[in-house]
């Protein structure tokens, strides 16, 4: 092949572009230190470090922001839950305390007034929230357990009513004791035969004790929302269901079926204002249905009724409720219920009905998941009805009948010492009071016991709750640890995975200088190489 000039030229320019490029690719690489700067430079590289850096992206996603979240809401957590522990540590103690059959009314009243303090401190630890999310409300983080008293303020504007449904077991009937002494007022006895003590009665009532009380009437007058409320309870047992219910129309029994009569066949039901009347009624057997107290939230009855029920058998009350206050726990956490709210502006009534928790199911929809790895998802809130429970509330509401039982006795029993000192003590109306003051001290005996096994079995109840909240601290405990498990290994993958991508992508410093070095050279000996022949062709030898 005949070799010209112009071929040695061209030659001559690739060689030198060559090294250009070289020398181009490798300036580039030092200052980006990076082995290519366009996918078209290396594609198996391109393509490694493309998944790397995916890798990298996940793996910081995971640890530095959804598995830091999720330890910060479960501290949050556990810090709440030590306050709650706390709490009732104090209760527990107070409990003890009461539980002295001597104790007088004031300093139950003292104990009482520290057992409510601890109370309202027990609810507003339910609504701690981080960044503005409330962390005990399951998926509802913008609405707190309780409701607060800007809810209150709102809810005076635009009433809010709720139709609630609660269920209860046979193993929640719970029994109260009632001390009758009416007969310390009545007329003198004229009979050697009777007595006041005689007149004086103790007896267990049972009952059904909702979650709430100052519930609404079927006297539309007595409720906020100027409607009629109602009450239903349905028994469901292995012999079929029945159910019995009081609204403004009246009292209404439905068999769940023909061939079952259904447990309240036969049955009635009254509403009463004062439980103190309906504990009466029931307990001298004037009244011997279901009697519905709506200010106290029970539903008392006689020992007829309560042997009618077997353990079999499950209960379920629908009621509705429309006042409420600051500190009340909020049931669209706890509850299948139905809020109804005026939102009319005075003029036009416009209502507005939401449903919650028509899917309820222990409660186990309100779990929220973060997801801390690949395919790995952690649990990061505890649900208010695992510890927020309303009976250390509704506990409250009994000890404040214990204490205006034994203030009522008190008071009378001064009464009675006082009217007999305007009288001489041979006198008949001394005599007739010192029987009186005899029967006000059988029934003060009488309330203290009551009062005395209210607080012992209360010790065992907040033992209860301890241990509920001690279940919620240990899975909570339980997650924190693996989740620091989780964010140790990705810890460990995001360094690994970083590393993998500095080997990828990466160039070795000195390596790169070399051969940087070694180009520059190259590309100078080309250029004079170059020169050389450029400089003398053909004509120079003819």
């Amino acid at each position: 092949m005949r070799m010209t000039n112009k071929i040695m030229r061209n030659n001559s320019i690739y060689n030198i572009n060559q090294n250009k490029i070289l020398k181009d690719q490798l300036t580039n690489q030092m200052t980006t230190q990076s082995k290519i700067v366009r996918p078209s430079d290396d594609p198996v590289v391109a393509i490694r470090a493309l998944r790397l850096r995916s890798n990298v992206t996940t793996v910081t996603q995971y640890n530095d922001k959804n598995a830091d979240d999720a330890d910060k809401w479960l501290k949050l957590t556990a810090d709440a839950l030590d306050t709650v522990n706390s709490v009732l540590d104090g209760l527990y103690e107070q409990a003890e305390t009461a539980a002295n059959k001597y104790q007088t009314s004031d300093g139950l009243k003292i104990i009482m007034e520290q057992m409510d303090s601890l109370t309202k401190e027990f609810y507003a630890s339910g609504n701690v929230d981080y960044a503005g999310r409330f962390i005990f409300s399951g998926y509802r983080t913008d609405t707190p357990v309780t409701f607060t008293q800007a809810d209150v303020l709102e809810m005076e504007k635009h009433p809010i009513s709720y139709n609630i449904e609660e269920g209860l077991s046979y193993k929640q009937i719970s029994t109260i004791n009632y001390t009758n002494y009416d007969v310390v007022d009545g007329p003198t006895l004229t009979s050697d035969t009777t007595s006041y003590e005689q007149g004086v009665t103790n007896t267990d009532l049972y009952r059904f004790r909702l979650s709430y009380d100052g519930l609404d009437s079927v006297d539309a007058t007595k409720n906020n929302s100027k409607k009629a409320g109602a009450i239903q309870i349905t028994a469901n047992s292995k012999d079929g269901s029945s159910t019995i219910r009081i609204d403004d129309t009246g009292v209404t029994v439905i068999p769940g079926n023909p061939n079952d009569s259904g447990l309240f066949n036969g049955m009635t039901m009254k509403e009463y204002a004062d439980p103190e009347e309906a504990y009466r009624d029931v307990a001298n057997g004037t009244f011997t249905g279901i009697a519905y107290c709506p200010t106290s939230g029970e539903l008392v009855f006689g020992k007829d009724v309560y042997e009618g029920f077997d353990e079999s058998v499950n209960f379920s009350f629908t009621y509705d409720k429309s006042s409420w206050g600051n500190g009340d726990v909020n049931p669209v956490h706890y509850f299948k219920c139905t809020e109804t709210k005026d939102i009319g502006d005075g003029t036009m009534t416009d209502v507005r009905k939401t449903a919650y928790n028509t899917q309820k199911k222990e409660g186990k929809d309100q779990d929220i998941y973060y997801d801390v790895g690949f395919n790995q998802q952690i649990q990061v809130n505890s649900r208010a009805d695992e510890v927020f429970t309303h009976d250390v509330g509704r506990d409250m509401d009994d000890f404040d009948h214990c204490l205006k039982e034994l203030q009522g006795i008190e008071t009378k029993k001064k009464e009675i010492e006082e009217k007999m000192k305007e009288f001489s003590k041979d006198s008949p109306q001394y005599k007739d009071y010192e029987k009186r003051f005899k029967a006000v001290e059988k029934a003060e005996a009488y309330i203290r016991e009551n009062i005395h096994n209210k607080f012992e079995n209360q010790i065992s109840k907040y033992q209860q709750y301890e241990d509920d909240t001690r279940v919620a601290i240990t899975n909570n405990a339980t997650r924190m640890s693996r989740l620091d498990l989780i964010s140790a290994r990705l810890t460990n993958q995001k360094a690994t995975f970083k590393e993998l991508q500095t080997d990828n992508e990466g160039i070795d410093v000195t390596e790169v200088a070399v051969e940087l070095t070694s180009s520059e050279m190259t590309y100078s000996a080309a250029l004079m190489a170059t020169s050389k022949i450029m400089q003398t062709n053909l004509m120079n030898y003819i």
